[in-house]
């Protein structure tokens, strides 16, 4: 499977929780994957259309526990989606208004007759856990995931601009930043950094998910790390070659038209050293001493002894002037 769908199965095995966490899963699956139809006579119907079975065993087991209601479940084959089956849970017209009654979609009057307030449902999520079970039963019903080895991608695709404005605020009191684009006739919700994925998943209660998101996000930065050092490495040892090499031409053309007995003795050794030794760096070139020396010490032999030959070479370019 998919990261995506090892995240919905975890999430999808996890306890129903609280009375209230459970109706927040209801109200927020009823917006990503529930539908409503009237059948004359005040009859209606609620539908939940997932693609996930082990989501329509959830919701199946939220609304036995939450409301008493067994939903007849029955499965759909798209034939021109390669056979792709669609689980459909169905709530008959009493159950229904039950439920629609603790969404707020409808209310009751006093002589017991039902009167319709809003088509969309409405459920306060004042309390932490409520919000938790709201942001998972959103994921599940309309969320993915891009495998973390391949980039860090969370988000939940909806129609329903009140629903993208619910799950912006609870993103944001959450402390996580939200991020909205278009795509066709949908707005996506997401968020890009792996720390917010991590900080949502945790949220959302997937936390063996969170530990296989950090697993991959440590290996990327240790390859990452040792990649800059091979990196840096290199750039380092193209540097040290070229300054030697840059010394040993200037060494050479000093030798041939002064000689290195012009030198003083110090900056006869270490100039005699660079000569032998064309591949070493000051570190290096520093061990080959007796004793000793350091690598500040050696920088200060090879600086001198160049300022010298950069000073031969000034002189000689002025009498090639006159």
């Amino acid at each position: 499977m998919s990261f995506s769908l090892n995240v919905k199965d975890e999430l999808c095995r996890l306890p129903l929780g609280k009375n209230c966490c459970m109706l927040s899963e209801l109200t927020a699956l009823y917006r990503t994957s529930g539908s409503l139809s009237f059948h004359g006579l005040g009859r209606v119907q609620v539908q939940y259309r997932v693609e996930n079975a082990a989501l329509a065993r959830r919701i199946f087991r939220l609304l036995r526990a939450r409301m008493n209601i067994t939903p007849r479940l029955h499965y759909v084959q798209h034939a021109r989606l390669g056979g792709q089956r669609t689980c459909v849970l169905t709530i008959g017209d009493e159950d229904s208004q039950r439920l629609m009654l603790a969404l707020h979609m409808i209310e009751q009057n006093e002589d017991g007759s039902i009167r319709y307030r809003r088509s969309t449902v409405r459920h306060p999520m004042t309390r932490q856990c409520c919000r938790r079970a709201y942001l998972r039963a959103a994921f599940l019903g309309s969320g993915t995931m891009t495998t973390p080895d391949k980039d860090y991608h969370f988000e939940i695709s909806t129609t329903d601009q009140n629903l993208v404005k619910e799950l912006s605020r609870l993103l944001d009191k959450s402390g996580l930043p939200v991020n909205t684009y278009t795509r066709k006739a949908s707005t996506v919700v997401y968020l890009k950094s792996a720390q917010h994925i991590s900080d949502a998943l945790a949220l959302m209660g997937a936390n063996n998910s969170v530990f296989v998101l950090e697993d991959v996000r440590i290996r990327k930065q240790a390859r990452g790390a040792a990649n800059r050092a091979i990196n840096c490495d290199g750039h380092n040892l193209e540097k040290t070659v070229a300054a030697a090499d840059a010394q040993v031409q200037g060494i050479r053309r000093y030798v041939i038209e002064r000689g290195l007995r012009s030198l003083p003795p110090a900056l006869q050794e270490i100039a005699q050293k660079r000569l032998d030794n064309t591949d070493l760096s000051l570190v290096e070139l520093g061990q080959l001493f007796e004793p000793p020396l350091s690598k500040s010490a050696v920088n200060h032999r090879m600086r001198r002894l160049m300022e010298i030959i950069r000073a031969m070479e000034a002189e000689d370019a002025e009498v090639q002037e006159e």
